[in-house]
């Protein structure tokens, strides 16, 4: 079963109360944090992140199987721990860009 969680919105202008993700080289601000669930991400210019993921918005979602989400799809970036109790993963569905996160 898949919840909304966030929209991420890719921005090159420093957000309030940024956080860094060091395997992605992207500073993040927390969606819980916004009235409107918006997640602001800020990439390095040597960010690992290309493609897509670095260029487009991306709508998130909360899965219990992360697995079976990835099943078949255009995986643009394999499964991390941006922290410690959350796996996610993206791909590309029909020319948009899609975050599933697995809360452990």
């Amino acid at each position: 079963m898949l919840k909304f969680s966030h929209v991420g919105v890719v921005t090159d202008d420093p957000q309030p109360n940024e956080t860094y993700v060091p395997a992605t080289k992207v500073y993040v601000t927390d969606f819980a944090n916004h009235p409107y669930k918006i997640e602001y991400l800020r990439y390095e210019p040597d960010t690992p992140v290309t493609g897509p993921l670095r260029d487009q918005c991306h709508i998130a979602f909360e899965t219990d199987d992360l697995a079976r989400e990835l099943a078949g799809q255009e995986v643009i970036l394999e499964p991390f721990d941006p922290m410690p109790g959350l796996t996610v993963a993206f791909i590309v569905r029909d020319g948009a860009v899609f975050e599933y996160m697995k809360y452990q």
